[in-house]
Protein backbone atom coordinates (compact mmCIF):
# COMPACT_ATOMS: atom_id res chain seq x y z
CA UNK A 1 0.00 0.00 0.00
CA UNK A 2 1.60 3.29 -1.10
CA UNK A 3 2.52 5.67 2.02
CA UNK A 4 1.25 8.84 0.05
CA UNK A 5 -1.94 9.25 -2.40
CA UNK A 6 0.48 10.23 -5.29
CA UNK A 7 3.81 8.73 -6.27
CA UNK A 8 6.35 10.12 -8.63
CA UNK A 9 8.96 8.67 -11.06
CA UNK A 10 11.76 6.62 -9.38
CA UNK A 11 9.79 7.14 -6.19
CA UNK A 12 7.62 3.76 -4.85
CA UNK A 13 11.14 1.38 -4.48
CA UNK A 14 9.40 -1.85 -3.67
CA UNK A 15 12.27 -3.71 -2.30
CA UNK A 16 12.77 -4.34 0.98
CA UNK A 17 16.18 -2.70 1.63
CA UNK A 18 16.91 -4.82 4.88
CA UNK A 19 19.18 -2.28 5.87
CA UNK A 20 19.89 -4.24 9.14
CA UNK A 21 21.23 -7.17 6.80
CA UNK A 22 24.45 -5.11 5.26
CA UNK A 23 26.32 -5.19 8.61
CA UNK A 24 26.14 -9.08 8.37
CA UNK A 25 28.66 -9.73 5.55
CA UNK A 26 28.26 -13.94 5.72
CA UNK A 27 24.50 -13.13 4.96
CA UNK A 28 25.23 -10.85 2.32
CA UNK A 29 27.69 -13.21 1.01
CA UNK A 30 25.81 -16.45 1.16
CA UNK A 31 23.30 -14.16 -0.91
CA UNK A 32 25.18 -13.19 -3.73
CA UNK A 33 25.82 -17.19 -4.39
CA UNK A 34 22.46 -18.02 -3.96
CA UNK A 35 21.25 -19.54 -7.25
CA UNK A 36 17.80 -17.66 -6.84
CA UNK A 37 19.25 -14.10 -6.24
CA UNK A 38 19.12 -11.66 -8.76
CA UNK A 39 21.11 -8.51 -10.16
CA UNK A 40 20.43 -5.32 -12.04
CA UNK A 41 23.70 -3.92 -14.26
CA UNK A 42 24.21 -0.18 -14.72
CA UNK A 43 26.98 0.71 -17.74
CA UNK A 44 28.20 3.87 -17.53
CA UNK A 45 25.07 5.58 -15.85
CA UNK A 46 22.57 3.70 -17.75
CA UNK A 47 20.27 0.57 -16.67
CA UNK A 48 20.24 -2.85 -18.85
CA UNK A 49 16.48 -3.34 -19.85
CA UNK A 50 14.78 -5.44 -22.77
CA UNK A 51 11.48 -5.26 -24.07
CA UNK A 52 8.73 -5.40 -21.86
CA UNK A 53 7.00 -8.59 -22.35
CA UNK A 54 3.36 -7.34 -22.20
CA UNK A 55 1.97 -3.49 -22.83
CA UNK A 56 4.84 -2.15 -24.80
CA UNK A 57 7.71 0.12 -22.71
CA UNK A 58 10.67 -1.41 -21.12
CA UNK A 59 11.28 -3.31 -18.07
CA UNK A 60 14.68 -4.42 -16.35
CA UNK A 61 16.69 -7.13 -17.81
CA UNK A 62 17.67 -9.64 -14.53
CA UNK A 63 21.16 -10.83 -14.50
CA UNK A 64 21.95 -13.87 -12.21
CA UNK A 65 23.66 -12.61 -9.20
CA UNK A 66 26.54 -14.58 -9.43
CA UNK A 67 27.19 -13.50 -13.33
CA UNK A 68 27.29 -9.91 -11.49
CA UNK A 69 30.02 -10.45 -8.96
CA UNK A 70 32.27 -12.03 -11.56
CA UNK A 71 31.73 -8.58 -13.87
CA UNK A 72 31.81 -6.44 -10.72
CA UNK A 73 35.89 -7.79 -9.61
CA UNK A 74 35.36 -7.34 -6.27
CA UNK A 75 32.54 -5.29 -3.47
CA UNK A 76 33.75 -2.13 -4.73
CA UNK A 77 30.85 -2.47 -7.68
CA UNK A 78 28.51 -4.16 -6.05
CA UNK A 79 25.66 -2.73 -4.28
CA UNK A 80 22.92 -5.06 -2.26
CA UNK A 81 19.79 -2.97 -3.25
CA UNK A 82 16.94 -5.21 -0.62
CA UNK A 83 15.27 -8.13 -1.02
CA UNK A 84 11.72 -9.07 -3.57
CA UNK A 85 10.11 -11.35 -0.57
CA UNK A 86 12.96 -14.07 -0.06
CA UNK A 87 15.01 -13.27 -3.07
CA UNK A 88 17.85 -10.79 -2.77
CA UNK A 89 18.75 -8.40 -5.69
CA UNK A 90 21.96 -6.67 -6.09
CA UNK A 91 23.31 -4.07 -8.60
CA UNK A 92 27.04 -4.17 -10.46
CA UNK A 93 28.35 -0.92 -11.50
CA UNK A 94 30.27 -1.04 -14.86
CA UNK A 95 32.06 1.18 -17.05
CA UNK A 96 34.33 1.29 -20.30
CA UNK A 97 33.78 2.48 -23.52
CA UNK A 98 33.28 -1.36 -24.76
CA UNK A 99 29.35 -0.94 -24.12
CA UNK A 100 28.91 -4.55 -22.36
CA UNK A 101 25.92 -5.78 -23.89
CA UNK A 102 27.96 -6.25 -27.16
CA UNK A 103 30.61 -8.63 -24.65
CA UNK A 104 29.29 -10.65 -21.94
CA UNK A 105 26.16 -9.47 -21.60
CA UNK A 106 25.41 -10.19 -25.61
CA UNK A 107 21.70 -11.40 -26.13
CA UNK A 108 20.65 -10.17 -22.34
CA UNK A 109 19.13 -6.82 -22.70
CA UNK A 110 20.42 -3.35 -23.88
CA UNK A 111 21.31 -0.38 -22.05
CA UNK A 112 19.66 2.47 -22.22
CA UNK A 113 19.59 6.15 -20.63
CA UNK A 114 17.36 6.21 -17.90
CA UNK A 115 15.42 10.00 -17.99
CA UNK A 116 14.69 9.12 -21.24
CA UNK A 117 13.22 5.77 -20.77
CA UNK A 118 11.53 6.18 -17.12
CA UNK A 119 8.27 7.22 -18.34
CA UNK A 120 8.35 3.40 -20.45
CA UNK A 121 9.05 1.64 -17.15
CA UNK A 122 7.10 -0.18 -14.58
CA UNK A 123 6.95 2.35 -12.07
CA UNK A 124 8.62 -0.33 -9.37
CA UNK A 125 11.34 -0.76 -11.96
CA UNK A 126 11.85 2.89 -12.35
CA UNK A 127 12.33 3.38 -8.56
CA UNK A 128 15.00 0.42 -8.59
CA UNK A 129 17.15 1.71 -10.89
CA UNK A 130 16.96 5.92 -9.61
CA UNK A 131 17.96 3.98 -6.45
CA UNK A 132 21.04 1.85 -7.72
CA UNK A 133 22.22 4.89 -10.11
CA UNK A 134 21.92 7.12 -7.36
CA UNK A 135 24.29 5.12 -5.02
CA UNK A 136 26.92 4.33 -7.80
CA UNK A 137 27.30 8.28 -8.42
CA UNK A 138 27.95 8.48 -5.05
CA UNK A 139 30.70 5.81 -4.59
CA UNK A 140 32.41 6.73 -7.49
CA UNK A 141 32.94 10.26 -6.37
CA UNK A 142 33.76 9.76 -3.01
CA UNK A 143 36.49 7.53 -3.33
CA UNK A 144 38.72 8.94 -1.17
CA UNK A 145 38.47 10.03 2.37
CA UNK A 146 36.90 13.63 2.96
CA UNK A 147 38.94 13.63 6.33
CA UNK A 148 42.44 12.49 5.47
CA UNK A 149 42.60 12.22 1.75
CA UNK A 150 43.37 8.52 2.04
CA UNK A 151 41.40 6.45 -0.63
CA UNK A 152 38.37 4.96 1.38
CA UNK A 153 36.74 1.49 0.62
CA UNK A 154 33.03 0.01 0.67
CA UNK A 155 31.75 -1.51 3.24
CA UNK A 156 27.96 -2.78 4.64
CA UNK A 157 27.48 -4.41 1.25
CA UNK A 158 28.09 -1.13 -0.41
CA UNK A 159 26.01 1.67 1.39
CA UNK A 160 28.95 2.58 3.35
CA UNK A 161 32.69 3.62 3.03
CA UNK A 162 35.39 3.24 5.56
CA UNK A 163 39.25 5.21 5.67
CA UNK A 164 41.63 2.14 6.49
CA UNK A 165 43.65 4.89 7.36
CA UNK A 166 41.79 7.15 9.93
CA UNK A 167 38.67 5.09 10.62
CA UNK A 168 36.53 7.67 9.41
CA UNK A 169 32.98 6.57 8.39
CA UNK A 170 31.06 7.96 5.05
CA UNK A 171 27.61 7.46 4.25
CA UNK A 172 26.10 8.22 1.04
CA UNK A 173 24.26 12.08 0.78
CA UNK A 174 20.93 12.91 -0.40
CA UNK A 175 20.64 16.46 -1.51
CA UNK A 176 17.05 18.47 -0.73
CA UNK A 177 15.89 20.79 -3.35
CA UNK A 178 12.73 23.13 -2.51
CA UNK A 179 10.60 22.69 -6.17
CA UNK A 180 7.65 25.02 -5.78
CA UNK A 181 4.56 26.84 -7.70
CA UNK A 182 4.10 30.36 -6.59
CA UNK A 183 0.28 30.94 -6.64
CA UNK A 184 -1.64 34.18 -6.55
CA UNK A 185 -4.94 33.79 -6.71
CA UNK A 186 -5.99 32.47 -10.34
CA UNK A 187 -2.47 32.86 -11.83
CA UNK A 188 0.32 31.01 -10.81
CA UNK A 189 4.71 31.46 -12.29
CA UNK A 190 6.42 29.62 -14.05
CA UNK A 191 10.24 30.05 -15.12
CA UNK A 192 12.58 29.37 -17.46
CA UNK A 193 16.29 29.37 -17.99
CA UNK A 194 18.04 29.94 -21.00
CA UNK A 195 19.79 26.44 -21.20
CA UNK A 196 16.24 24.58 -21.17
CA UNK A 197 14.46 23.29 -24.11
CA UNK A 198 12.98 26.68 -26.20
CA UNK A 199 9.55 27.62 -24.63
CA UNK A 200 10.12 25.39 -21.79
CA UNK A 201 8.20 26.56 -18.18
CA UNK A 202 8.72 25.18 -14.76
CA UNK A 203 8.80 25.58 -11.42
CA UNK A 204 11.05 27.52 -9.37
CA UNK A 205 13.50 25.44 -7.28
CA UNK A 206 16.60 25.52 -5.29
CA UNK A 207 18.58 23.64 -3.07
CA UNK A 208 17.82 23.71 0.99
CA UNK A 209 20.82 25.64 3.18
CA UNK A 210 22.33 24.49 6.85
CA UNK A 211 20.08 25.27 9.58
CA UNK A 212 17.03 26.62 7.38
CA UNK A 213 13.64 24.57 6.96
CA UNK A 214 11.69 23.97 4.22
CA UNK A 215 9.12 26.44 4.35
CA UNK A 216 12.61 29.47 4.69
CA UNK A 217 13.84 27.74 1.91
CA UNK A 218 11.03 27.94 -0.24
CA UNK A 219 10.38 31.42 0.62
CA UNK A 220 14.19 32.38 0.05
CA UNK A 221 14.22 30.76 -3.53
CA UNK A 222 11.19 32.71 -4.07
CA UNK A 223 12.45 35.96 -3.42
CA UNK A 224 16.38 35.64 -4.36
CA UNK A 225 15.20 34.42 -8.02
CA UNK A 226 11.69 35.98 -8.46
CA UNK A 227 11.12 38.79 -6.02
CA UNK A 228 8.24 37.40 -4.90
CA UNK A 229 7.30 37.27 -0.96
CA UNK A 230 5.63 34.12 0.71
CA UNK A 231 2.56 34.03 2.80
CA UNK A 232 1.90 30.37 3.24
CA UNK A 233 3.27 26.86 2.12
CA UNK A 234 1.87 24.01 1.78
CA UNK A 235 3.44 20.23 0.25
CA UNK A 236 2.42 18.41 -2.36
CA UNK A 237 4.83 15.13 -2.78
CA UNK A 238 8.46 14.34 -3.03
CA UNK A 239 10.57 13.11 -5.59
CA UNK A 240 13.92 10.82 -5.43
CA UNK A 241 15.84 12.32 -8.77
CA UNK A 242 18.69 10.83 -9.57
CA UNK A 243 20.71 13.16 -11.15
CA UNK A 244 22.68 12.68 -9.34
CA UNK A 245 21.25 12.79 -5.75
CA UNK A 246 18.53 14.76 -5.22
CA UNK A 247 15.12 14.51 -2.73
CA UNK A 248 12.56 16.96 -4.95
CA UNK A 249 10.05 19.01 -2.51
CA UNK A 250 7.27 19.86 -4.15
CA UNK A 251 5.45 22.96 -2.84
CA UNK A 252 2.79 25.00 -3.73
CA UNK A 253 2.99 29.01 -2.09
CA UNK A 254 0.78 31.75 -1.59
CA UNK A 255 2.29 34.62 -2.42
CA UNK A 256 1.55 38.07 -1.33
CA UNK A 257 2.75 40.32 -4.37
CA UNK A 258 2.22 39.59 -8.14
CA UNK A 259 5.19 42.41 -9.54
CA UNK A 260 7.78 39.56 -10.08
CA UNK A 261 11.10 39.52 -11.93
CA UNK A 262 13.58 37.23 -13.31
CA UNK A 263 16.83 37.30 -11.43
CA UNK A 264 18.94 36.90 -14.96
CA UNK A 265 21.19 34.35 -12.70
CA UNK A 266 18.96 31.49 -12.01
CA UNK A 267 16.11 33.02 -14.62
CA UNK A 268 16.04 34.49 -17.20
CA UNK A 269 12.45 34.87 -17.48
CA UNK A 270 9.21 34.38 -15.49
CA UNK A 271 5.48 34.54 -16.88
CA UNK A 272 2.60 34.72 -14.74
CA UNK A 273 -0.51 32.01 -16.04
CA UNK A 274 -4.22 31.94 -15.33
CA UNK A 275 -5.47 28.15 -14.44
CA UNK A 276 -6.80 27.83 -17.86
CA UNK A 277 -3.89 28.89 -19.65
CA UNK A 278 -1.85 26.49 -17.40
CA UNK A 279 -4.22 23.62 -17.89
CA UNK A 280 -3.92 24.27 -21.55
CA UNK A 281 -0.01 24.66 -21.20
CA UNK A 282 -0.29 20.99 -19.60
CA UNK A 283 -2.25 19.92 -22.62
CA UNK A 284 0.04 20.75 -24.96
CA UNK A 285 -2.09 23.63 -26.18
CA UNK A 286 -0.08 26.67 -26.04
CA UNK A 287 2.49 27.48 -29.07
CA UNK A 288 5.27 29.42 -27.12
CA UNK A 289 4.96 27.62 -23.62
CA UNK A 290 5.98 23.91 -22.43
CA UNK A 291 5.37 22.47 -19.78
CA UNK A 292 7.73 19.92 -17.86
CA UNK A 293 7.19 16.47 -19.00
CA UNK A 294 5.24 14.02 -16.70
CA UNK A 295 8.16 12.58 -15.33
CA UNK A 296 8.82 15.91 -13.43
CA UNK A 297 7.62 16.63 -10.19
CA UNK A 298 7.13 20.10 -11.50
CA UNK A 299 4.74 18.71 -13.94
CA UNK A 300 2.98 17.44 -11.16
CA UNK A 301 2.88 20.40 -9.12
CA UNK A 302 0.99 22.46 -11.75
CA UNK A 303 -1.42 19.80 -12.54
CA UNK A 304 -2.45 19.46 -8.41
CA UNK A 305 -2.91 23.58 -8.61
CA UNK A 306 -4.71 23.13 -11.85
CA UNK A 307 -7.06 20.47 -10.76
CA UNK A 308 -7.44 22.35 -7.08
CA UNK A 309 -10.96 23.69 -8.07
CA UNK A 310 -11.85 21.68 -11.08
CA UNK A 311 -14.86 19.38 -10.62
Amino acid sequence: MPLTAFTNTFAGNPLDRASDRRTQPRWVADRLAGPQSLAIAIWNGKPLVEDAKEGGGVQIAYLAAGMAQTLSGGAERLLFLGLWQEIAVFAVDLDGAADPADGPLQGLGRFEDLRSIALTLPAADAGILATAKSMFEWRRKHQFCAACGAPSVVAEAGWKRICPACKAEHFPRTDPVVIMLAAKGERCLLGRQKIWPEHMYSALAGFLEPGETIEEACARELFEEAALRTRTVRYHSTQPWPYPSSLMIGLIAEVENDDAVADQTELEEVRWFTRDEARAMLRGEIADAKAPPAMAIAHQIIKAWVEDKEG
